[in-house]
Formats: C-alpha cells, structure tokens, sequence
C-alpha cells in the first residue's frame, strides 16, 4: 500500500500537535470510551504474514473460501484515507499487517471516529484476511475500536529518530519506528537463552550470587557505594561476582555459572556502561586451556544457533568463527609487531621501559615489567587482532592468563584460579598497600574469602564473557549503546 499522507508535515509544531490530540483524548473522556481494557487478541500480525506467506496458495479466492476471522491490536503506523474506504498498517510485538476498513464493514459511526485517529494511536480490529490487488495480506475490518490515545506524534516514518542520543534516551520510541533496533534486542534476548541452554547441557549450574557486597572484590575497578540504613551499613554494587562462586566451587558445586550484572564507577565509551552484563563461570579441574576450548566453542556455537553461521561481518570488516581460535603468546605477539625487542627484552624492565619512551607511552615508577609488557602490547598489538585470537602468558602482575579479541576488542577473558590462600592472601595485602597509596580500584582485603580457599578450592578454571560485547559483535553493532535498551545517559537539561 501507499500512504503519502499518514505523517503530519514536520513543520507543523509539535506542541500544537499535542494540544490537539488532548482535547481528542478529553472528548473520549466524556463519551466515556478512553482507555478501554477488554479487547481480547486471538493473532498476531507476523504469525499470519507467515502462516499465509505463499501468495499463489493463498489467493484471494482462497482466503475468501477460508473466512478465517481474526482478533488483532497494534500501533497505527501508517493511515490513507480514501473517502468510503480507507487502509491502515498496524505493528505487534511480531511484526506488521495491513488493515482494510469500510464505512459499511464497521458502521458508519465507526468509520467517522476512525478518521480523527492519529497515527501513534493503538487500536484493536475484527476482520477476516483477505488480499488486496497488488497482492498484500490484509485484514478486512468488520469491528474496530480504539484502545490508547497516543499524545505525541511519532518522528517522520522516513527519518525515524536521526538523534542518535534521542534513540537511547526515548528507546519506547526507537523500537517502535526502528525494526532494525527491534531487531537487535530480540536476537539479544536468543544469544543470553543460547548460552544458558549451551551451559546448562554441560552440567553447569546457573546460581544467583549477592549484588551488594559488604567488600568489593573479584575485579580492580572503582565501586559504586551505597547504604543500609537499618543496620547503618556501607554497601557497595558488585563489581565482579567472582569470588562468591569460588566459594561456590569450594562448596563442591563444580561447575557453577552466572550470567550477571555489574557495576564499575568509570567512563562511558562506545565500549563501556556503568553497569554491564558478564558470564562468568567456574569448573573445577579444569586448565585455562580447556577454559580457551569452552570459550571457542559457545561463542562458535552460539553464533551457529542463532545466526545460522559462523562467518559474520562486524563494521564492515569479515570475522570468521568457524575455524580454530589463534592462541598466541603476548610476548611472542608484542615481538611480532615490535621487531625492535627480542623474547629476553619482554621480560626486561629496562629494555621495555625504553620502548616505551621510543613509542611516547607513558610509564609510571612503579610499572613492573608486566605492566610495560602490557602497555606496548595495547598500543602496537590490540588493535591488529582482528580474527579470533587468544592472547595468553599475561604476566602476573596484570593477572589474567588468556583473552580473548576480536576486531581489536577484548570479549573474554579466561583463568586457571589461584587456589594458594596464602599467596591470595599476600596479594590482598598488596591490593591495601596500593589502595592506601591512592588507587581507588585496588581490592580490599576479603577475609572470609581467605578462609573458604583454606577449606580448599580445587584447581579450577575461570571465565569471564561480556555479554554487551558479545552482542555486539553478532549484530555488527559499533557502539555498545546500540545492544542496552536503556544506556547510561546524563539526565536531560530541566
């Protein structure tokens, strides 16, 4: 169908618009007739596009002989009004279909009431299905009602939301004018039900462990801290669930998993959300190399399920899942693209601490040798990861034993645990030193944690993947705004 005259022109003012659509809502108000909440849906739009998707099977002769009736309700998204007869698209949550509507079907009375509808109005019509001229499924009304007034008029079907930070700040909107936007949060929703299905299958145990925490831990990262006010206790959002499922492990629950929310008090970037959704999972007598395999494999398999293959595009550049992950050593991949060091300098404080200076890195006194590794390895070797590779051999000092990139992102890092107390313990320690000299995202020192890894936690592998990120990279998203359906934003001016 063709609807040129279903949006109000953009020059009209918007609040002018509004005023009218009140006082429609005020005369609805006195017929008694707003709001109504008893109409009862029996289809959805895009169960019958697909249910009667074959145009030659179901011609219009065919439907006609049918006389299937239905019950559907939607937003208006498009209304032509063609004198006795008029056409209209609404929109469910499963998609689209076009409404045929006739004085004479659905009473003349009706009809007239019809006609000051506006577009953004959700409305709930009876009708059988047949098909226009040009071939389009459609629901020939027999009864209509309106079920929501909508105040404000929707944006310019053509243009959409073209502010970008409107799209995040007004989401109800965006998922309404953006079938691609609506898109991207349902195939979230596949990816999170995927791995949890993956994990379940294996015997991993999906648990639900604190979200406010009496000691922040599990992650170096500035907490957000809040109060109990009947125990006058200060509380802090987690930042990493981490060391309650250790405890879990130490329990004897093996394999344990959580698909959790966390908190970080840091910058935002097209990459980073004050609060963030990970899995992180835990198996017992598992290496970090078999932790590489587990990662290699969901994410390979996830893809699989819910795209239907393994090669995918992510801003323009082809990233391929199918074939075995790159494992590389970070001093092996810093010496590739930094000829000038040798295996023996990326262990040699002095020698990196001078590339450093030769590349204009900024290095603090107190750097060890790992974190100069770790500083050159960013700079000359992150962002030329493209293909799947895993980066493992960290040093100590920066923790974890392997991660994962893609297209020069971090997606998830894996571990083999440290299940020592006392060198947890001494390494607590130092996290107080560093905390004490000023680093506000060293951790504290967890007491009680030291007292489950002295009950004994076995060997046991570690993972952490960010869901966020994961989603991004399966829906060729570049801004990690584009995968929360609401995203961290100041609040609007007044």
């Amino acid at each position: 169908m063709t609807d040129e005259n279903d949006t109000n022109p953009p020059a009209v003012n918007e609040n002018h618009l509004i005023a009218e659509r009140r006082a429609k809502l005020s005369a609805l108000r006195e017929q008694g007739v707003a709001f109504p909440n008893d109409f009862q849906r029996t289809h959805y739009a895009g169960d019958l596009q697909a249910a009667y998707a074959d145009a030659e099977r179901w011609n219009s002769e065919a439907l006609q002989a049918q006389g299937q009736h239905v019950a559907l309700a939607g937003r208006m998204l498009a209304k032509r009004v063609m004198g006795k007869a008029s056409f209209v698209q609404i929109q469910d949550m499963s998609g689209r279909v076009q409404l045929f509507l006739q004085g004479t079907a659905v009473g003349e009375a009706v009809y007239e009431a019809f006609k000051s509808w506006d577009v953004g109005d959700i409305i709930g019509v009876q009708g059988t299905l047949m098909r226009t001229r040009t071939g389009e499924l459609s629901v020939k009304a027999d009864a209509l009602r309106l079920l929501t007034k909508s105040l404000r008029p929707l944006p310019d079907k053509w243009h959409g939301l073209s502010d970008v930070e409107q799209r995040y700040r007004q989401r109800y909107v965006d998922l309404i004018v953006s079938p691609e936007s609506h898109a991207v949060f349902v195939l979230r929703s596949r990816i999170i039900r995927a791995m949890r299905s993956w994990l379940d299958t294996r015997n991993f145990l999906e648990v639900e462990t604190p979200m406010m925490h009496y000691i922040p831990g599990g992650a170096t990262a500035r907490p957000f801290v809040t109060h109990h006010n009947a125990l006058d206790l200060q509380l802090y959002l987690r930042v990493a669930p981490e060391l309650y499922l250790k405890r879990l492990v130490v329990g004897g629950m093996e394999r344990v998993y959580e698909i959790n929310r966390n908190f970080r008090n840091e910058g935002v970037s097209t990459r980073h959300n004050p609060e963030f959704t990970m899995l992180e999972l835990y198996q017992a007598y598992a290496t970090y190399v078999e932790i590489m395999d587990l990662t290699e494999s969901v994410i390979r398999d996830i893809a699989a399920e819910v795209l239907g293959r393994s090669d995918i595009a992510w801003e323009g550049t082809a990233i391929d899942l199918g074939p075995r992950f790159r494992r590389w050593r970070m001093d092996e991949a810093v010496c590739h693209h930094n000829p000038q060091l040798g295996i023996a300098d990326c262990s040699n404080r002095d020698a990196l601490a001078a590339h450093c200076a030769r590349l204009g890195v900024h290095v603090k006194a107190d750097y060890g040798w790992g974190r100069l590794l770790l500083e050159i390895f960013e700079k000359t070797v992150e962002h030329e990861l493209v293909q799947p590779t895993f980066i493992t051999h960290y040093p100590v000092e920066v923790s974890p034993l392997a991660r994962e990139f893609i297209l020069g992102r971090e997606i998830a890092n894996g571990f083999s645990e440290l299940n020592d107390p006392e060198d947890q313990a001494a390494r607590f320690r130092a996290q107080v030193d560093a905390k004490d000299s000023g680093d506000d995202e060293a951790m504290h020192y967890d007491a009680d944690y030291i007292r489950a890894l002295e009950v004994g936690l076995p060997p046991t592998g570690g993972l952490g993947i960010g869901i966020d990120r994961l989603v991004m990279l399966l829906t060729d998203s570049p801004s990690i705004r584009d995968v929360l359906l609401f995203p961290y934003m100041r609040p609007e001016a007044g």
